[in-house]
């Protein structure tokens, strides 16, 4: 693995020219962590990480203004985002983030505690990172410009494809680590390697996620229903044991997810159905409020109360929507059927239920999501009010009578014709 190649990409990348430009006059400016990892397998790092000798805000600000000259109005919105406890900075513009961070050293006061940060080495900066395929630097400028710099293993892991931690107490000084070795086995394809594979196994036992807050954990959580393959990363989840340890009625029906994506239109959130997913055991528990399961569970792990409770919708709502869509025989009796169910409960429905049901019940889940959600009347609930009709539920009544006629082709699509309609629907 040459970090010739790595050179030679990052100038192909959103603000990899200026990175080089204004590392090279200097000796600390480095490439690390996944950045580094992804360009030596050839890949497209999703961002750039960046580790300095000190004054990352500066470093940032001086990027910022390289690339507010460079890119002109492609960068409008860039911003700076400054985390002093950490000593890092972010720069996000439309087409690309860098993060900025000083090189240090991290130690633990206790175990899953946020690390107590220091200025640090090149190599203690290395060292406290979670895996050794993370754990390759190049540097940028200065005499030794293209140097690669590792711990022991990290070319020979990342050749082998292997996620292997970089010490014994990885996971009880840091446990969210265990949901980010799932998270780079589903990204990469990589293989755990036989002691890391242990000391998970050990931590898990040992109930080191305990030591953790909710909040880093639902972060660690929420950032795994958002890989490319959010399915492969929740199974890695799920086969390392971490999904039990979280709550052991969670589940993940790796055939039901997949299929319930394909139908989920674009508008929909892929994170809440894999999330209403793993959570529908607890729809059938015995002897408790499913609802209330769901709540505490999602509000411990620091879930926004809107995504929340949509996840809580969704699962609920399912399978009872399954009988409901097969017994859709028209339009109106299809929107009647979906009227209070979130896109997420409509698709994962139709790939609920035995297999006899899954065609007829897929179909009239396609029809709604795909075409008849968005049929809509050419008047509203202001054309009623200036025709007279009083202000209250009445409007609401008069315009889904209306809706539903048009749904099943009663109805034209003129404003005259449903206006009418409207106004002869009786109280």
């Amino acid at each position: 693995m040459r970090a010739e190649v790595v050179l030679e990409r990052l100038r192909e990348l959103p603000g990899g020219l200026e990175l080089l430009d204004l590392a090279a006059g200097r000796e600390d400016v480095q490439l690390v962590g996944g950045a580094t990892r992804d360009l030596l397998l050839g890949g497209t790092p999703r961002e750039l990480d960046v580790v300095v000798a000190a004054d990352a805000p500066a470093f940032a600000h001086e990027l910022a203004s390289r690339l507010e000259r460079r890119g002109g109005d492609r960068t409008g919105r860039l911003g700076i985002t400054v985390h002093e406890r950490f000593g890092t900075a972010l720069v996000q513009w439309e087409d690309g983030q860098v993060d900025i961070a000083v090189r240090r050293a991290e130690s633990y006061a206790q175990p899953g505690a946020l690390p107590d940060v220091r200025s640090g080495t090149r190599e203690q900066d290395l060292c406290r990172r979670d895996f050794t395929v993370n754990a390759i630097t190049v540097l940028l400028g200065g005499s030794r410009k293209g140097k690669l710099v590792t711990v022991a293993h990290a070319l020979e892991d990342l050749g082998d494809g292997l996620l292997r931690v970089l010490h014994e107490r990885s996971f009880l000084d840091d446990p969210t680590r265990l949901l980010r070795l799932a998270r780079y086995l589903a990204r990469l394809g990589f293989q755990v390697e036989a002691r890391t594979g242990e000391l998970a196994a050990e931590a898990l036992a040992g109930d080191a996620l305990s030591t953790v807050s909710g909040a880093r954990i639902g972060a660690e959580l929420r950032l795994a229903l958002v890989e490319p393959d959010a399915v492969a990363a929740l199974a890695a989840l799920s086969e390392l044991g971490v999904l039990g340890v979280l709550d052991a009625r969670l589940h993940l029906d790796e055939p039901l997810a997949r299929a319930a994506l394909q139908i989920l239109p674009e508008d929909g959130r892929p994170d809440l159905l894999l999330l209403a997913c793993l959570l529908l055991p607890m729809t059938t528990e015995p002897g408790e409020d499913p609802g209330r399961a769901m709540f505490d569970l999602l509000s411990g792990l620091q879930f926004t109360a809107g995504d929340r409770d949509q996840v809580i919708s969704t699962a609920l709502q399912a399978p009872g929507l399954v009988q409901e869509l097969e017994a859709a025989e028209t339009p109106s009796e299809l929107r009647a059927a979906v009227d209070a169910a979130t896109l997420e409960a409509i698709a994962l429905a139709a790939s609920l239920g035995d297999q006899r049901l899954l065609e007829r019940v897929g179909a009239a889940a396609r029809r709604w999501l795909g075409e008849l959600r968005h049929v809509r009347l050419a008047i509203t609930g202001d054309d009623l009010l200036a025709a007279g009709v009083p202000e209250g539920p009445e409007i609401g009544h008069r315009l889904g009578t209306a809706l539903d006629m048009r749904l099943d082709g009663e109805l034209d699509d003129t404003r005259e014709a449903q206006l009418r309609v409207a106004l002869e629907v009786s109280a």
